[in-house]
Protein backbone atom coordinates (compact mmCIF):
# COMPACT_ATOMS: atom_id res chain seq x y z
CA UNK A 1 0.00 0.00 0.00
CA UNK A 2 1.20 3.51 -1.13
CA UNK A 3 1.81 6.15 2.12
CA UNK A 4 -1.51 7.54 1.46
CA UNK A 5 -3.65 5.05 2.09
CA UNK A 6 -1.42 3.62 5.03
CA UNK A 7 -1.20 6.77 6.76
CA UNK A 8 -3.66 9.02 5.59
CA UNK A 9 -6.92 7.73 4.63
CA UNK A 10 -8.92 11.31 4.32
CA UNK A 11 -6.38 14.18 3.77
CA UNK A 12 -7.13 18.13 3.58
CA UNK A 13 -5.82 20.23 1.19
CA UNK A 14 -3.42 21.62 3.79
CA UNK A 15 -2.18 18.30 4.60
CA UNK A 16 -1.58 17.43 1.40
CA UNK A 17 0.44 21.28 0.71
CA UNK A 18 2.21 20.67 4.01
CA UNK A 19 4.40 17.79 2.79
CA UNK A 20 5.30 19.16 -0.76
CA UNK A 21 8.60 20.97 0.09
CA UNK A 22 8.61 23.44 -3.16
CA UNK A 23 4.86 25.06 -1.70
CA UNK A 24 7.13 26.33 1.50
CA UNK A 25 9.32 29.03 -0.44
CA UNK A 26 7.00 30.94 -2.64
CA UNK A 27 3.39 31.44 -3.38
CA UNK A 28 2.73 29.17 -6.23
CA UNK A 29 0.25 29.81 -9.07
CA UNK A 30 1.48 27.57 -11.94
CA UNK A 31 0.05 24.07 -11.72
CA UNK A 32 -1.43 24.59 -14.91
CA UNK A 33 2.57 24.06 -16.11
CA UNK A 34 3.78 21.85 -13.24
CA UNK A 35 2.49 20.69 -9.72
CA UNK A 36 5.74 19.85 -7.43
CA UNK A 37 5.06 16.72 -5.50
CA UNK A 38 4.86 15.73 -2.21
CA UNK A 39 7.99 14.08 -0.58
CA UNK A 40 6.82 10.87 -0.41
CA UNK A 41 5.38 10.59 -3.95
CA UNK A 42 9.40 11.65 -4.60
CA UNK A 43 10.43 8.57 -1.88
CA UNK A 44 8.50 6.10 -4.37
CA UNK A 45 9.94 6.77 -7.33
CA UNK A 46 13.32 6.36 -5.96
CA UNK A 47 12.09 3.06 -4.23
CA UNK A 48 10.93 1.92 -7.34
CA UNK A 49 14.82 2.58 -8.71
CA UNK A 50 16.43 0.85 -5.40
CA UNK A 51 14.08 -1.90 -5.91
CA UNK A 52 14.62 -2.69 -9.27
CA UNK A 53 18.56 -2.17 -9.16
CA UNK A 54 19.14 -3.18 -5.90
CA UNK A 55 17.35 -6.26 -5.92
CA UNK A 56 18.83 -10.39 -5.50
CA UNK A 57 20.44 -11.00 -8.68
CA UNK A 58 18.25 -13.90 -8.93
CA UNK A 59 15.15 -11.26 -9.51
CA UNK A 60 14.32 -10.97 -13.19
CA UNK A 61 14.51 -7.37 -13.54
CA UNK A 62 12.02 -7.31 -16.56
CA UNK A 63 10.04 -9.20 -14.64
CA UNK A 64 9.66 -6.90 -11.38
CA UNK A 65 9.32 -3.82 -14.68
CA UNK A 66 6.41 -5.51 -16.00
CA UNK A 67 4.84 -6.15 -12.54
CA UNK A 68 5.07 -2.31 -11.72
CA UNK A 69 3.62 -1.90 -15.40
CA UNK A 70 0.44 -3.72 -14.76
CA UNK A 71 -0.27 -2.18 -11.97
CA UNK A 72 0.17 1.55 -12.71
CA UNK A 73 -1.95 0.17 -15.81
CA UNK A 74 -4.93 -0.78 -13.13
CA UNK A 75 -4.52 2.18 -11.36
CA UNK A 76 -4.60 4.80 -13.72
CA UNK A 77 -7.54 3.02 -15.51
CA UNK A 78 -9.39 2.97 -12.16
CA UNK A 79 -8.81 7.12 -11.73
CA UNK A 80 -9.68 7.29 -15.33
CA UNK A 81 -12.59 5.48 -15.81
CA UNK A 82 -10.89 3.06 -18.04
CA UNK A 83 -10.28 -0.68 -17.94
CA UNK A 84 -6.39 -1.64 -17.54
CA UNK A 85 -5.82 -2.99 -21.35
CA UNK A 86 -7.26 0.48 -22.47
CA UNK A 87 -4.09 2.47 -21.09
CA UNK A 88 -0.74 2.53 -22.31
CA UNK A 89 2.08 4.22 -20.42
CA UNK A 90 4.21 7.05 -21.84
CA UNK A 91 6.30 10.16 -21.08
CA UNK A 92 4.18 12.79 -21.61
CA UNK A 93 0.56 14.30 -23.28
CA UNK A 94 3.08 15.32 -26.08
CA UNK A 95 4.32 11.43 -26.44
CA UNK A 96 0.59 10.06 -26.30
CA UNK A 97 -0.41 12.72 -29.11
CA UNK A 98 2.57 12.12 -30.98
CA UNK A 99 2.01 8.13 -31.02
CA UNK A 100 -1.90 8.53 -32.02
CA UNK A 101 -0.55 10.44 -34.92
CA UNK A 102 1.96 8.00 -36.06
CA UNK A 103 -0.23 5.10 -35.63
CA UNK A 104 -2.75 6.11 -38.67
CA UNK A 105 -2.17 5.40 -42.40
CA UNK A 106 -2.19 9.28 -43.79
CA UNK A 107 -2.82 9.80 -47.59
CA UNK A 108 -2.72 13.25 -48.83
CA UNK A 109 -5.93 14.75 -48.87
CA UNK A 110 -6.66 13.27 -45.45
CA UNK A 111 -7.99 16.39 -42.81
CA UNK A 112 -6.95 16.48 -39.48
CA UNK A 113 -9.25 19.45 -37.49
CA UNK A 114 -7.99 21.35 -34.12
CA UNK A 115 -8.91 24.37 -32.58
CA UNK A 116 -6.73 27.22 -32.40
CA UNK A 117 -6.83 26.78 -28.10
CA UNK A 118 -4.59 24.03 -27.94
CA UNK A 119 -1.20 23.19 -26.54
CA UNK A 120 1.55 22.76 -29.34
CA UNK A 121 1.25 19.24 -28.13
CA UNK A 122 -2.01 19.34 -30.06
CA UNK A 123 -0.23 21.44 -32.68
CA UNK A 124 3.45 20.28 -34.05
CA UNK A 125 2.19 16.42 -34.86
CA UNK A 126 -0.33 17.51 -37.08
CA UNK A 127 1.63 20.33 -38.64
CA UNK A 128 4.56 17.91 -39.80
CA UNK A 129 1.83 15.61 -41.66
CA UNK A 130 1.53 18.82 -43.87
CA UNK A 131 4.83 18.05 -45.38
CA UNK A 132 2.92 14.65 -46.47
CA UNK A 133 0.01 16.79 -48.09
CA UNK A 134 -2.37 16.25 -44.88
CA UNK A 135 -4.71 18.90 -44.72
CA UNK A 136 -4.86 20.83 -41.37
CA UNK A 137 -8.04 22.90 -40.57
CA UNK A 138 -8.42 25.33 -37.53
CA UNK A 139 -11.70 25.92 -35.72
CA UNK A 140 -11.32 29.49 -34.38
CA UNK A 141 -13.06 30.53 -31.29
CA UNK A 142 -13.86 33.07 -29.22
CA UNK A 143 -13.17 33.92 -25.23
CA UNK A 144 -12.27 30.24 -25.39
CA UNK A 145 -15.48 28.85 -26.62
CA UNK A 146 -16.25 26.12 -29.75
CA UNK A 147 -19.14 27.16 -32.08
CA UNK A 148 -20.63 23.42 -32.72
CA UNK A 149 -21.96 24.76 -36.32
CA UNK A 150 -18.30 25.89 -37.48
CA UNK A 151 -17.22 22.80 -35.66
CA UNK A 152 -19.47 20.51 -37.10
CA UNK A 153 -18.76 22.01 -40.61
CA UNK A 154 -14.95 21.32 -40.39
CA UNK A 155 -15.02 17.90 -38.76
CA UNK A 156 -18.04 16.60 -42.00
CA UNK A 157 -14.88 15.14 -44.06
CA UNK A 158 -11.91 14.69 -41.28
CA UNK A 159 -9.99 11.97 -40.19
CA UNK A 160 -8.75 12.58 -37.23
CA UNK A 161 -10.15 15.43 -34.76
CA UNK A 162 -7.76 17.23 -31.59
CA UNK A 163 -9.18 19.18 -29.26
CA UNK A 164 -8.55 19.76 -25.28
CA UNK A 165 -11.37 18.73 -22.49
CA UNK A 166 -9.66 22.06 -20.45
CA UNK A 167 -8.45 24.78 -22.60
CA UNK A 168 -4.83 25.59 -21.30
CA UNK A 169 -5.56 29.38 -22.95
CA UNK A 170 -8.71 30.42 -21.10
CA UNK A 171 -9.60 27.49 -18.35
CA UNK A 172 -12.68 26.84 -20.45
CA UNK A 173 -14.15 23.80 -20.55
CA UNK A 174 -14.91 22.35 -23.73
CA UNK A 175 -18.29 19.67 -23.81
CA UNK A 176 -16.07 16.84 -24.83
CA UNK A 177 -18.94 14.25 -24.80
CA UNK A 178 -21.00 16.61 -27.00
CA UNK A 179 -17.80 17.29 -29.53
CA UNK A 180 -16.98 14.05 -29.56
CA UNK A 181 -20.70 13.05 -30.46
CA UNK A 182 -20.44 15.46 -33.39
CA UNK A 183 -17.00 13.94 -34.95
CA UNK A 184 -18.89 10.13 -34.61
CA UNK A 185 -21.35 10.91 -36.90
CA UNK A 186 -18.95 12.24 -39.14
CA UNK A 187 -16.75 8.89 -38.66
CA UNK A 188 -13.70 11.43 -37.68
CA UNK A 189 -11.18 9.28 -35.05
CA UNK A 190 -11.70 11.59 -31.84
CA UNK A 191 -8.34 12.24 -29.62
CA UNK A 192 -8.71 14.38 -26.47
CA UNK A 193 -5.78 16.55 -24.74
CA UNK A 194 -6.76 16.11 -21.30
CA UNK A 195 -3.73 16.95 -19.19
CA UNK A 196 -5.45 19.78 -17.49
CA UNK A 197 -8.13 16.92 -15.95
CA UNK A 198 -6.15 14.01 -14.08
CA UNK A 199 -6.59 15.89 -10.15
CA UNK A 200 -8.01 18.81 -11.10
CA UNK A 201 -11.68 17.96 -12.20
CA UNK A 202 -13.45 14.39 -12.21
CA UNK A 203 -13.00 12.42 -15.39
CA UNK A 204 -14.68 9.98 -17.18
CA UNK A 205 -13.28 8.56 -20.08
CA UNK A 206 -15.55 6.33 -20.95
CA UNK A 207 -18.38 8.77 -20.69
CA UNK A 208 -16.26 10.97 -23.16
CA UNK A 209 -16.89 8.27 -25.67
CA UNK A 210 -13.52 9.67 -27.06
CA UNK A 211 -11.23 7.01 -29.34
CA UNK A 212 -8.12 8.44 -27.56
CA UNK A 213 -7.15 10.92 -24.58
CA UNK A 214 -4.08 11.57 -23.62
CA UNK A 215 -2.89 12.97 -20.51
CA UNK A 216 -0.24 12.79 -17.84
CA UNK A 217 0.35 13.61 -13.80
CA UNK A 218 2.81 15.91 -13.72
CA UNK A 219 0.44 18.99 -13.45
CA UNK A 220 -2.27 18.68 -10.73
CA UNK A 221 -2.02 15.08 -9.75
CA UNK A 222 1.24 16.63 -8.11
CA UNK A 223 3.37 13.44 -10.00
CA UNK A 224 6.84 13.26 -11.23
CA UNK A 225 7.73 14.17 -15.15
CA UNK A 226 7.68 11.27 -17.32
CA UNK A 227 4.38 9.52 -15.49
CA UNK A 228 1.93 10.24 -19.08
CA UNK A 229 -0.43 7.76 -20.04
CA UNK A 230 -2.77 7.52 -23.42
CA UNK A 231 -6.34 6.00 -23.19
CA UNK A 232 -7.54 4.32 -26.04
CA UNK A 233 -10.37 2.70 -26.99
CA UNK A 234 -9.91 -1.15 -27.64
CA UNK A 235 -12.19 -1.39 -30.15
CA UNK A 236 -10.29 2.06 -32.08
CA UNK A 237 -6.73 -0.03 -30.62
CA UNK A 238 -7.56 -2.80 -32.99
CA UNK A 239 -7.50 -0.28 -36.20
CA UNK A 240 -4.28 1.16 -35.46
CA UNK A 241 -0.37 0.57 -35.95
CA UNK A 242 2.28 2.69 -34.66
CA UNK A 243 5.28 3.22 -36.29
CA UNK A 244 7.21 3.12 -33.40
CA UNK A 245 7.19 -0.28 -31.89
CA UNK A 246 9.10 -2.46 -30.10
CA UNK A 247 9.27 -5.86 -27.58
CA UNK A 248 6.52 -4.52 -25.47
CA UNK A 249 3.98 -3.14 -28.42
CA UNK A 250 3.77 -6.73 -30.00
CA UNK A 251 2.32 -10.24 -28.72
CA UNK A 252 5.76 -12.26 -30.01
CA UNK A 253 8.48 -10.31 -30.12
CA UNK A 254 10.57 -13.02 -32.49
CA UNK A 255 7.50 -13.64 -34.48
CA UNK A 256 8.49 -13.67 -38.22
CA UNK A 257 5.77 -11.30 -38.29
CA UNK A 258 4.27 -8.02 -36.34
CA UNK A 259 1.32 -8.61 -34.56
CA UNK A 260 0.39 -6.12 -32.37
CA UNK A 261 -0.43 -6.46 -28.35
CA UNK A 262 -4.36 -6.33 -27.93
CA UNK A 263 -5.53 -3.00 -26.72
CA UNK A 264 -3.35 0.30 -25.55
CA UNK A 265 -0.27 -1.88 -24.94
CA UNK A 266 0.65 -1.51 -29.04
CA UNK A 267 1.60 2.55 -28.28
CA UNK A 268 4.34 0.87 -25.73
CA UNK A 269 7.76 0.52 -27.09
CA UNK A 270 10.72 -1.18 -24.98
CA UNK A 271 12.59 -0.99 -21.55
CA UNK A 272 12.00 2.48 -19.73
CA UNK A 273 12.16 2.80 -16.04
CA UNK A 274 8.65 2.43 -14.33
CA UNK A 275 10.10 4.57 -11.36
CA UNK A 276 7.85 7.89 -12.52
CA UNK A 277 4.48 5.60 -13.04
CA UNK A 278 5.55 4.28 -9.31
CA UNK A 279 5.36 7.97 -8.56
CA UNK A 280 2.48 8.81 -10.30
CA UNK A 281 0.42 6.10 -8.29
CA UNK A 282 1.51 7.43 -5.02
CA UNK A 283 0.10 10.61 -6.11
CA UNK A 284 -3.12 9.52 -7.24
CA UNK A 285 -3.66 7.83 -4.16
CA UNK A 286 -2.73 10.88 -2.50
CA UNK A 287 -5.78 12.61 -4.87
CA UNK A 288 -8.07 10.53 -3.82
CA UNK A 289 -7.33 10.36 -0.13
CA UNK A 290 -8.01 14.36 -0.37
CA UNK A 291 -11.16 13.40 -2.17
CA UNK A 292 -11.85 15.08 -6.13
CA UNK A 293 -15.02 16.86 -5.20
CA UNK A 294 -13.18 18.71 -2.22
CA UNK A 295 -10.39 19.43 -4.44
CA UNK A 296 -12.95 21.63 -6.67
CA UNK A 297 -14.49 22.84 -4.16
CA UNK A 298 -11.53 24.53 -2.87
CA UNK A 299 -10.20 25.55 -6.11
CA UNK A 300 -13.75 27.15 -7.03
CA UNK A 301 -13.12 29.13 -3.98
CA UNK A 302 -10.21 30.16 -4.32
CA UNK A 303 -10.66 31.17 -8.14
CA UNK A 304 -14.01 33.13 -7.03
CA UNK A 305 -11.84 34.91 -4.74
CA UNK A 306 -8.95 35.74 -7.30
CA UNK A 307 -10.95 36.87 -10.11
CA UNK A 308 -13.30 39.01 -7.31
CA UNK A 309 -9.69 41.15 -7.52
CA UNK A 310 -9.22 41.07 -11.22
CA UNK A 311 -11.55 43.83 -13.31
CA UNK A 312 -14.08 42.92 -15.38
CA UNK A 313 -11.78 44.29 -17.98
CA UNK A 314 -9.09 42.68 -17.27
CA UNK A 315 -10.19 39.08 -17.07
CA UNK A 316 -10.10 36.96 -20.08
CA UNK A 317 -11.36 33.46 -18.45
CA UNK A 318 -14.96 33.24 -17.76
CA UNK A 319 -15.63 34.98 -14.48
CA UNK A 320 -18.00 32.28 -13.25
CA UNK A 321 -16.47 29.08 -12.12
CA UNK A 322 -15.34 26.51 -14.40
CA UNK A 323 -11.47 25.84 -13.86
CA UNK A 324 -8.33 26.99 -11.24
CA UNK A 325 -6.69 28.27 -14.58
CA UNK A 326 -7.13 32.39 -14.62
CA UNK A 327 -6.34 33.83 -17.25
CA UNK A 328 -5.61 37.92 -16.84
CA UNK A 329 -4.93 40.40 -19.19
CA UNK A 330 -1.97 42.58 -18.35
CA UNK A 331 0.32 45.68 -20.32
CA UNK A 332 3.20 43.37 -20.33
CA UNK A 333 2.88 39.80 -19.69
CA UNK A 334 6.88 38.82 -19.12
CA UNK A 335 7.53 42.03 -17.47
CA UNK A 336 4.39 41.23 -14.76
CA UNK A 337 6.09 37.41 -14.67
CA UNK A 338 9.26 38.74 -13.45
CA UNK A 339 8.30 41.49 -11.03
CA UNK A 340 6.12 38.74 -8.82
CA UNK A 341 8.73 36.33 -8.85
CA UNK A 342 10.59 39.41 -6.83
CA UNK A 343 7.87 38.70 -4.50
CA UNK A 344 7.73 35.73 -4.48
CA UNK A 345 4.46 35.08 -6.26
CA UNK A 346 4.92 31.95 -9.30
CA UNK A 347 2.69 33.08 -12.73
CA UNK A 348 3.09 32.06 -16.00
CA UNK A 349 3.04 34.18 -19.47
CA UNK A 350 0.67 32.79 -22.14
CA UNK A 351 1.92 33.75 -26.00
CA UNK A 352 -1.56 33.18 -26.79
CA UNK A 353 -3.55 35.51 -25.15
CA UNK A 354 -0.99 37.82 -24.92
CA UNK A 355 -1.85 37.59 -20.95
CA UNK A 356 -0.63 35.72 -17.65
CA UNK A 357 -2.24 32.97 -16.40
CA UNK A 358 -3.01 31.83 -12.53
CA UNK A 359 -3.28 27.77 -11.91
CA UNK A 360 -4.81 28.12 -8.46
CA UNK A 361 -5.07 24.44 -7.12
CA UNK A 362 -6.59 23.06 -3.68
CA UNK A 363 -2.91 23.66 -1.92
CA UNK A 364 -2.95 27.57 -2.57
CA UNK A 365 -4.29 29.54 0.56
CA UNK A 366 -6.17 32.42 1.00
CA UNK A 367 -3.31 34.51 1.80
CA UNK A 368 -1.13 33.70 -1.33
CA UNK A 369 -4.58 34.40 -3.37
CA UNK A 370 -4.19 37.58 -1.34
CA UNK A 371 -0.91 38.70 -2.50
CA UNK A 372 -1.46 38.23 -5.80
CA UNK A 373 -4.50 40.23 -6.07
CA UNK A 374 -2.71 42.87 -3.91
CA UNK A 375 0.37 42.42 -6.32
CA UNK A 376 -1.46 42.69 -9.75
CA UNK A 377 -3.60 45.33 -8.41
CA UNK A 378 -0.26 47.78 -8.26
CA UNK A 379 0.36 47.34 -11.70
CA UNK A 380 -2.83 48.06 -13.49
Amino acid sequence: MSRAQTEIEDMTPRELRADVPALSDAAYFNFGAHGPSPRYVVEAAASSIEDHEFGSGATDPYEHAFGTYDAVRERIAEFVGAEPDEIALTESTTDGITRIAGAIDWDPGDVVVRTDLEHPAGVLPWKRLEREGVEVRVVETKNGRVDREAYAEAVADALLVCFSAITWTHGTRLPVADLVGIADEAGAFTLVDAVQSPGHVPMDVSAWGADAVAAAGHKWVLGPWGAGFLYVDRDAAADLAPRAVGYRSVADPSADEIEYADGAKRFEVGTTTAAAHAGLVEALDAIDAVGLDAIEARIESLTDRLKDGVPDDRLLSPRAYETGLVTIDVDDPEATVERLAEEDIVIRSLPYPDAIRASVHAVCSESEVDRLVEALDAGW
